[in-house]
């Protein structure tokens, strides 16, 4: 079943904590949030092998300035904002069918890793990106929300937790299989692209064969509209989430950016930068449950808000003068401890503020800050999607113009700056129907 029993929902604090019922017994992570985490697993090998080689393809093998590349990551990166709403509210207008339109999603990133193989300037590599966040666009907010639904108030930041723990997984595995491939073979680059699109087919079809189908939920009285799921932000709880996720979004660098500064800070050879996601996904990978459920006991906002502190810091040892052979470890442990406070506990947090017949919809707001639940989670993904794209395009002009330093460190403050902003404008309520 993808929504838990209304009986055994138990009210979210002020803080964002839920405190369960005396006795309860904590609940087991529903399987559909398991078949989730396989798919999400798989895919994301395939995403992470593109994903680890493609600043470096594009920088050094195909000369793009930071400009350029700042460009086509903000695309990367970015480009699935505008698509998030709509895949939210075509999950919830099709009466819950969350299955196939992140299945659709799915598919089509998956037919656009082949083309990188003919794509080899700037045009045709932007427009194959786009593509490919079209497809993640459409998939995050109707999977998001079908975690969401598949349990209780008081586990669902456990439960996102797991899931972005085997995400994570499968990103702690791509990096390593494109190193193995580029060490292996003469024409790497190709041949990662090749083996990518073959694991994302693979992931399309555990989608198709293991995730319960059906609808994702009781039928709502009234079709959920376009209307309706944008109304979702004059609920003071969900707007506040949506707005501190699009700020802090705009001074968030793209990993591959960090993963270039710490290349050039260490003087890192090409064929060892593939292996620099590992550190991210490690440390992801070891605190996505543990901060999940963290999250869930003391308050979800105040970890969110922490997962930044622990990013600007990060920022911080990269503008320091030190070169030592410990500062790759710290700075990705940092780096993956941002995520594993950040990715999954926003969308628990505005999963709070919504509905459940816009669920999807809801989530892709934040995530364009974040993502209303398909239409309510798409409201929050989308504007921190929007910003990060933004972010890039001003990261990437900011190196060009002045340098890499000047940039970072432009982005720690003004990092700083929103995560003190976020913290006066916490969520004061929330709902969990």
């Amino acid at each position: 079943m993808y929504v838990a029993d209304s009986r055994a929902s138990t009210p979210a604090s002020a803080d964002g904590a839920v405190r369960p019922l005396a006795g309860r017994r904590r609940a087991a992570i529903a399987p559909t949030v398991l078949a989730l985490g396989t798919v999400s697993l798989v895919t994301d090998v395939s995403s992470e092998m593109v994903t680890a080689v493609l600043p470096l393809y594009l920088v050094s093998g195909l000369g793009l300035s930071p400009l350029g590349f700042g460009l086509l990551d903000g695309v990367y990166n970015g480009f699935s904002a505008v698509v998030r709403l709509v895949g939210g509210h075509l999950a919830d207008r099709g009466g819950g069918r969350h299955k196939w339109v992140a299945g659709f999603g799915y598919g089509l990133s998956a037919v656009c890793k082949p083309l990188l193989l003919v794509a080899h300037s700037l045009t045709p590599i932007g427009l194959v990106l786009a593509a490919d966040r079209t497809g993640k666009g459409l998939r995050t907010a109707p999977r998001d929300a079908l975690i969401s639904l598949s349990g209780t108030a008081e586990s669902r930041g456990r439960a996102f937790g797991v899931h972005r723990a085997m995400d994570t997984a499968g990103a702690l595995l791509g990096p390593l299989v494109a190193f193995v491939i580029l060490r292996a073979t003469v024409d790497g680059y190709d041949a990662v692209f090749t083996v990518s699109s073959c694991v994302a087919v693979l992931g399309v079809l555990v989608l198709v064969l293991f995730v319960p189908g059906g609808r994702g939920g009781a039928v709502a009285a009234e079709r959920p509209t376009v209307r309706g799921a944008v109304g979702l932000l004059r609920r003071r709880g969900l707007r506040r989430v949506a707005v501190c996720a699009l700020l802090l979004g705009l001074a968030t660098v793209s990993d591959s950016f960090v993963y270039l500064l710490l290349q050039r800070r260490l003087g890192v050879p090409d064929r060892w930068f593939a292996l620099l996601p590992l550190g991210t996904a490690a440390a992801f990978l070891l605190l996505a449950v543990p901060l999940g459920r963290l999250a869930d006991r003391v308050g979800r906002w105040a970890v969110f808000v922490a997962g930044h502190g622990a990013l600007l810091l990060g920022y911080a040892l990269l503008l320091t003068g030190w070169h030592g052979s410990a500062l790759p470890y710290a700075v990705l442990a940092l780096h993956g401890a941002f995520y594993a406070a950040t990715d999954g506990v926003l969308m628990a947090a505005a999963s709070d503020g919504v509905p459940q017949a816009l669920r999807s919809s809801g989530l892709a707001l934040v995530q364009t800050g974040q993502a209303l639940r398909s239409s309510g989670l798409a409201l929050v993904q989308t504007g921190q999607a929007l910003a990060r794209f933004a972010c890039s395009l001003l990261f990437g002009a900011a190196w060009t113009v002045w340098g890499d330093r000047a940039a970072l460190a432009g982005a720690a403050v003004a990092l700083a700056a929103c995560a003190v902003f976020s913290l006066t404008l916490r969520p004061k309520a929330t709902v969990t129907a």
